[in-house]
C-alpha cells in the first residue's frame, strides 16, 4: 500500500452510506473449539501485529474531509484485538446477543477500520472471535483475504490457479455492449416491486442469528433437479421457504419478494487484492406464493441462470462506473436502485476457506458472516462456506423486525424440506 492514497470510487461511495442507523461494517464470527485454557489474548495480539506488514491496509486509517488512506503512525494492536469482558460462561445464543451488540457499535474512524473481539469462553469451552471490517476497507471476498493475512494460522502454500488478467471481450464489440445495456436495465431495474413487509425504517440496534447446513446437502439438492441448481439457488429457495412461514416476512401482497444478490467481480481484475470493493448485483424474484419447495427452487434457478448468461452484473457494474463521471445523475440512479420498490431484501453468498483452519492452534469449528440491513430493507441474509459447511447469518434491527432467531430456525427447516423433497428422505435426525 502506498504511504497515502485516496479512496477509490467504490470505497468512497460506501463510506457515504454511513448514517445514524448504518455503521458500514461487515461481521465474521469465528467459532473456536474448546481448549485446555482460555485463548491467550496477548499471544493473539502478538500474532496479528507481527503479520500486519508495513504496507498492510490493516495499518491504514482514514484522513478526512477528503477521504484518504494514510498510515496510522500510532497503531496499537491492543485497540483492535480485545477480549469482551463479562462473556465467560455464556451459551451459543448468548454469543449471538454479544455479536449483535458489537454489530451495532461503530468502528473508531480515528484508527484502522477493523476490530477482533474475543468472546467467552462459553459454557462448553468454545470461544468466538467476532471480526468487524468496514466495507470501505473490504468487501466479502477481500475481507476473507484480510483474515487470511492476519488471523488464520499459516498453512503450507498451495499454488494458486492461473488468474484471468482481463475480462474477455464481449461478442460484437462496444456497439453490441450498448445494445445489451438497456435489456440488462429492464431485467434488473425495470420491475417496480409492490409493498413489502420488509419495507421498514431501521435504527442502530442489531440482532443476529445463525444456522449451519452441510455443503454436501445443498449440493445434493441442486444436483437432483432436472436442470441442475447451484448452491446459491438452493440458498435463495431456502430463504424463500422461510419467508413463507416467518411472520416478519410473509404476507406480501404480490405473493413474491424481490431479492438483491450481491455479485463479486474480483475475478475481472488482474490484481483484485489491490482494490477493496468490486461488487455488482442481480435481482431475483422469490416466489412466496408457490407451495411446492422444488417448484420454487426451479423458478429461482431458471431466473438466476438467465441473468448470469446475459451478463447483467457486469453490465450494471460498468454502467455505475460510467455514471461516476456525472455525479448528480449517478446519485439519482443509485437512489433509484437502492429503493424498496426495486428489491425487498439482500441475500449474499461468499465462498470461504475449503480447508479446516486454526487460530493460535485452536481449531475453527464454524465460520459465519453477517451484513447490515438498510433503510426500508430491514432484513439481511449472508452465507459463507467453510470446510464442508455453509454458515448462514441473519441480521435485523429488532425494533423494526423482531424474531431473528425464529427466522434462522425457519431457514434450517426450509433446507430440510428441500432435501426431503429432492431426495425423498430427511437430511439428518
Amino acid at each position: 500500500m502506498e504511504a497515502s492514497h485516496p479512496l477509490d470510487a467504490d470505497d468512497a461511495r460506501i463510506l457515504k452510506l454511513e448514517s445514524a442507523a448504518v455503521a458500514g461494517h461487515t461481521l465474521k464470527m469465528v467459532v473456536l473449539g474448546p481448549g485446555g485454557a482460555p485463548l491467550d489474548i496477548d499471544r493473539l495480539r502478538e500474532s496479528v501485529d507481527a503479520r500486519l506488514g508495513t504496507g498492510s491496509p490493516g495499518r491504514a486509517r482514514l484522513a478526512l474531509p477528503d477521504p484518504r488512506w494514510v498510515p496510522d503512525d500510532g497503531f496499537d494492536v491492543g485497540a483492535h484485538v480485545r477480549r469482551r469482558e463479562g462473556t465467560a460462561g455464556i451459551g451459543e445464543r448468548g454469543v449471538w446477543t454479544v455479536a449483535g451488540e458489537l454489530m451495532s457499535e461503530r468502528l473508531d474512524h480515528g484508527r484502522p477500520l477493523w476490530a477482533f473481539d474475543l468472546v467467552g469462553p462459553l459454557s462448553d469451552g468454545r470461544e468466538a472471535i467476532v471480526a468487524r471490517v468496514h466495507h470501505a476497507m473490504a468487501d466479502g471476498i477481500s475481507c476473507l483475504r484480510f483474515l487470511d493475512e492476519v488471523l488464520w494460522d499459516p498453512a503450507d502454500p498451495v499454488p494458486a490457479p492461473p488468474r484471468r488478467t482481463t475480462a474477455p471481450p464481449a461478442a460484437g464489440g462496444p456497439a453490441h455492449e450498448l445494445r445489451r445495456l438497456p435489456a440488462a436495465l429492464l431485467r434488473e431495474l425495470g420491475h417496480r416491486a409492490r409493498g413489502s413487509p420488509l419495507d421498514r425504517r431501521i435504527g442502530a440496534g442489531r440482532e443476529l442469528a445463525f444456522v449451519t447446513a452441510p455443503l454436501d446437502e445443498l449440493k445434493a439438492i441442486g444436483a437432483a433437479r432436472p436442470r441442475r441448481a447451484t448452491v446459491n439457488d438452493v440458498l435463495l429457495a431456502a430463504v424463500c421457504g422461510a419467508l413463507r412461514v416467518w411472520p416478519g416476512g410473509s404476507g406480501g401482497p404480490a405473493g413474491r419478494l424481490r431479492a438483491q444478490v450481491p455479485v463479486s467481480l474480483h475475478h475481472r481484475d488482474q490484481d483484485a487484492a489491490g482494490s477493496a470493493n468490486r461488487d455488482s448485483f442481480l435481482n431475483v424474484d422469490l416466489p412466496l406464493a408457490e407451495p411446492d419447495p422444488l417448484a420454487r427452487l426451479d423458478l429461482i434457478s431458471r431466473e438466476t441462470s438467465a441473468r448470469k448468461a446475459a451478463g447483467d452484473a457486469e453490465e450494471l457494474y460498468d454502467l455505475f462506473h460510467a455514471l461516476a463521471c456525472c455525479p448528480p445523475l449517478g446519485r439519482a440512479v443509485e437512489h433509484l436502485v437502492a429503493g424498496p420498490h426495486r428489491f425487498s431484501l439482500a441475500i449474499s453468498d461468499v465462498p470461504g476457506p475449503r480447508a479446516a483452519l486454526t487460530v493460535t492452534g485452536r481449531p475453527v469449528q464454524g465460520l459465519y458472516s453477517a451484513a447490515e440491513p438498510a433503510q426500508h430493507h430491514a432484513l439481511r441474509v449472508s452465507a459463507i462456506s467453510y470446510a464442508g459447511t455453509v454458515g448462514v447469518g441473519v441480521c435485523t434491527d429488532p425494533e423494526a423486525l423482531p424474531g431473528t432467531g425464529r427466522f434462522a430456525d425457519a431457514i434450517g427447516a426450509s433446507i430440510a424440506e428441500l432435501h426431503g423433497a429432492a431426495l425423498g428422505r430427511s437430511p439428518r435426525p
